[in-house]
């Protein structure tokens, strides 16, 4: 048997960031529930990294995701996220296609997150804070130009000033009026954004959150371990928290586990994503929204099945 291939490059042809988000809402509407999906595989390997099996279903579709992580990566201008899909239908449970997993997890990202986005930001926020510069802090910015045309203004934050340097110049090429965090003061950046994103390796918070506004959109897409925080606790007790699953906030991300340890939120107070879009829970404008994902199997699933059906035949060919 020979099973198509779609590439990276066939994704960004044919798929925008809105079909993503688009499928991600419907399935959230009529076919999936979160918290009944497939727990995901987290393997350790050697130094630092990890490999991660992620099976899940619905009613068209089932298929997994094998990927690793690699932090060591980020030294080498090498992805620190890389594997592939294997999609396949759900009666026959006979393969269809390979996806990249490398752009199927940029996107899926970005679609969880543009989901949270649309319902939260005004129609014409401004300014991103961008903590990070690797394949998420990419599709992010891409999503939300995507999403809200109007942004504008971008602050760009990271620890080797030639990356972020260089991210800014990419992103100023899209639209972005981009500059990194060493032309404007931290605090100021923070106070002044209408969206921050997290999407860095960070073990401990990177910023002091008090001057945070309500209304602004955080989202913490960085860390999928429960040790591990990129936002502190301060923001996360005064903040609509919005997360995947709740099970899945309180047992693998650590900006929930370790805020919920130090009493700042419990579970009770999260948001489910699906209860958010269905209508069946509300945010107070008067708080800020934090977005906190680590990545769930059926959001690779949903997105993979858009993608099948969006890339045409003839271009596998």
């Amino acid at each position: 048997m020979t099973i198509p291939h779609i590439t990276s490059q066939h994704i960004r042809k044919h798929v925008t960031y809105r079909h993503a988000t688009e499928s991600l809402k419907q399935a959230l509407l009529t076919d999936v529930d979160p918290a009944t999906d497939f727990e995901r595989e987290i393997l350790p390997l050697h130094d630092g990294k990890q490999l991660l099996f992620m099976p899940s279903q619905s009613s068209r579709w089932v298929g997994s995701k094998l990927i690793s992580v690699n932090p060591n990566n980020t030294a080498r201008n090498k992805s620190r996220v890389q594997g592939l899909y294997l999609l396949m239908d759900a009666d026959t449970t006979t393969p269809q296609v390979i996806v990249d997993g490398n752009e199927l997890t940029s996107v899926r990202a970005a679609a969880v997150s543009m989901l949270v986005a649309d319902l939260v930001l005004a129609r014409d926020p401004k300014r991103l804070l961008m903590f990070g510069y690797g394949a998420q802090a990419r599709s992010h910015t891409l999503a939300l130009k995507e999403l809200r045309p109007t942004m504008e203004r971008l602050v760009v934050h990271g620890r080797r000033p030639e990356r972020a340097e260089m991210f800014a110049a990419n992103a100023s090429e899209h639209g972005w009026f981009a500059r990194t965090g060493t032309a404007i003061d931290p605090h100021d950046a923070t106070c002044e954004s209408d969206v921050i994103v997290t999407a860095t390796g960070a073990a401990e918070p990177l910023f002091d959150s008090e001057g945070i506004r309500p209304g602004t959109l955080v989202i913490a897409v960085g860390s999928h371990n429960h040790d591990h925080r990129e936002l502190d606790s301060k923001l996360i007790a005064r903040s609509n928290v919005v997360v995947e699953d709740v099970a899945t906030a309180m047992r693998e991300a650590g900006d929930i586990v370790l805020a919920a340890e130090e009493g700042a939120i419990t579970a009770e107070q999260l948001i489910p994503l699906r209860d958010l879009v269905r209508g069946e829970r509300k945010l107070d404008p008067s708080k800020p929204t934090v977005l906190k994902t680590v990545g769930m199997s059926w959001q690779d699933l949903v997105v993979a099945g858009e993608i099948y059906e969006r890339v045409p035949a003839t271009a596998l060919r």
